[in-house]
């Protein structure tokens, strides 16, 4: 003879958790066994209510979801008619929100140039959390078409960064031959009237802005230079200087003057006599990348030969003033980015002259942004943040 055992007696009712713990809120899978077959269901969460269906086996699955206000242990308890078991759902702390970025108060200042230009909030929150802290510079550039740029200094300002201001002696797009905007109709007091309007209008802004007036004016690319465009030696600093007094008879005293070269290479003007002197010149800056093999004529280069001899002779020329390092960037192609970017950091870091880099983050000739690979993301953050301590 064989007994039959009844149903409700062969299984205990239970129920599990999926997952088990986490914060309030969580969604959570709940499984259950031994209850009344085929019937509907309540899943009870404090107060809260959810509704299952069981099998011909008893059995159900469903989704739940873990009061906003819940703490500590919280009882979960799945019933059918009279049969009922219960699970203990842990709720965790959640954790505490990364600290937003801000900018360092470190020696060597962090700056960026991005595609958008100051105007563009995403683009330099992006940098901002890339970083892992907020650029405390903010470069832009305008050509000599173009009015002051007065809403995109407030954009900066609002930031709590400090404009810098490329402004270039030409027209967009015009090429290096460009007669209108040879060095000597600026020396003449051609353009007096716009650079004087430029100077009010900073003046009345009136809060510290950097101006790189005709940068990499040693190289042979921008018709600034001398031995293009008709222009003749010496004739740089003599329109250097003019601006520089327009500007200056305006009241503008809030300015600071970036003088800013290329890193000096073979075949490039000599520094020494492009120089405005140290009444005209509060600043003095390099521009230097690292092209890698992106191009054909390109080699990989460290940034103690990039920049090393450059500021050597900034420090020749104008003993005193503050460095900056006003573009600079790294191609991936023929090296480690990741390994150049901490490098870059820590050689400026360890120079007590220089007061700061500003990143070209763009797509240009080659992926210059930080973030062109995860690497180097992760190493110019851990850089930046090594010389905070």
């Amino acid at each position: 003879m064989s007994i039959v055992q009844p149903a409700s007696a062969a299984t205990t009712p239970q129920i599990t958790l999926n997952p088990g713990s986490g914060p309030a809120g969580s969604a959570v899978t709940v499984t259950g066994t031994g209850f009344k077959a085929a019937t509907t269901g309540t899943v009870i969460v404090g107060s809260t209510t959810f509704a299952f269906q069981t099998t011909s086996t008893g059995a159900f699955s469903t989704g739940i979801t873990i009061p906003a206000a819940s703490t500590g242990n919280l009882t979960i308890t799945a019933k059918t008619s009279s049969i009922k078991a219960s699970a203990t759902f842990v709720v965790q702390a959640a954790p505490a929100p990364a600290p937003a970025p801000t900018i360092s108060s470190a020696p060597l200042r962090f700056g960026v140039a991005t595609p958008g230009g100051p105007m563009a909030s995403t683009e330099l929150d992006e940098v901002a959390t890339v970083a892992g802290e907020v650029p405390s510079v903010v470069m832009s550039y305008k050509d000599f078409l173009q009015a002051p740029p007065i809403s995109e200094l407030d954009a900066v300002r609002s930031r709590g960064a400090t404009p810098l201001v490329t402004w270039e002696p030409w027209a967009w797009g015009g090429g290096v031959d460009q007669p209108a905007y040879s060095l000597s109709r600026i020396t003449a007091g051609d353009f007096d009237g716009y650079i004087s309007q430029w100077g009010q209008s900073l003046a009345a802004w009136g809060k510290p802005v950097m101006l790189r007036f005709a940068h990499e004016m040693n190289g042979n690319w921008y018709p600034w230079a001398e031995g293009v465009n008709g222009n003749q030696s010496g004739e740089y600093v003599a329109a250097w200087r003019h601006v520089h007094d327009v500007v200056a008879a305006t009241g503008a005293s809030n300015v600071q003057w970036v003088w800013s070269p290329n890193v000096p290479y073979w075949g490039s003007t000599d520094l020494a006599g492009l120089y405005p002197g140290a009444g005209y010149v509060d600043v003095v800056a390099l521009d230097g990348y690292n092209w890698g093999t992106s191009q054909t004529w390109s080699s990989w280069v460290s940034p103690v030969d990039l920049f090393a001899p450059g500021i050597s002779q900034l420090r020749a020329l104008a003993p005193g003033k503050p460095v900056l390092i006003a573009e600079t960037a790294s191609s991936e192609m023929g090296g480690s980015k990741a390994s150049w970017n901490t490098d870059l950091v820590s050689y400026l870091a360890a120079q007590p002259d220089v007061m700061g880099f500003v990143w070209f983050h763009m797509q240009k000739e080659t992926d210059w942004r930080i973030n062109s690979s995860d690497s180097s993301a992760s190493a110019f953050k851990s850089a930046l943040l090594a010389r905070r301590s």
